[in-house]
């Protein structure tokens, strides 16, 4: 149990993640044992993403002032976070493949840049790729830009040669 000042150090710490990370997505853990939840957070360790247990009261006391606050009605049950500062999009891969093999694992809700986030919304935040390929991917299209530009102006001068030697035949044959 947690004396008042270590609650108020425990919100305050909670406050200053609520304004750094990039995504909080909420979870009911209800009925999982202690070794699922163990392999949850060890996934989302991997992740980079941080998960832990907090009372409600303390969740929306540390929400205020930050973008989180337009989820503090929604603080209800059993309630732990996951908090991720870099890829919004890391949790939600690990919570929904989670979620998909345990059923005790729901996910309640999230909130990314001030937006609440349903279950099907973080559903579908999961399906996109990670940064790291959509970086990638971005990349090899702006390489491909100038590549394809030099192929096009390397044919101009070739077809002109093309036409020049044509009109050299031509006059040559009359």
């Amino acid at each position: 149990m947690l004396n008042k000042s270590q609650k108020k150090q425990l919100v305050e710490e909670l406050h200053e993640k609520f304004e750094k990370s990039k995504i909080v997505i909420l979870t009911d853990y209800k009925g999982l044992n202690v070794d699922k939840i163990n392999e949850l957070r060890r996934k989302l360790t991997e992740a980079n993403v941080e998960y832990r247990v907090v009372k409600n009261t303390l969740l929306y006391r540390a929400s205020e002032d930050t973008g989180v606050a337009v989820a503090k009605d929604y603080f209800t049950g059993p309630s732990a976070i996951a908090l991720s500062y870099d890829d919004p999009v890391a949790p939600a891969k690990v919570l929904a493949t989670f979620a998909k093999d345990n059923d005790k694992l729901e996910i309640k809700f999230g909130v990314m840049s001030g937006k609440l986030l349903d279950a099907a919304d973080i559903k579908s935040l999961s399906d996109l790729p990670s940064r790291e390929v959509l970086l990638s991917q971005v990349l090899s299209a702006m390489n491909g830009v100038p590549t394809a530009l030099v192929r096009v102006l390397s044919n101009v001068p070739e077809k002109l040669l093309y036409a020049l030697q044509a009109i050299k035949d031509q006059k040559e044959a009359a």
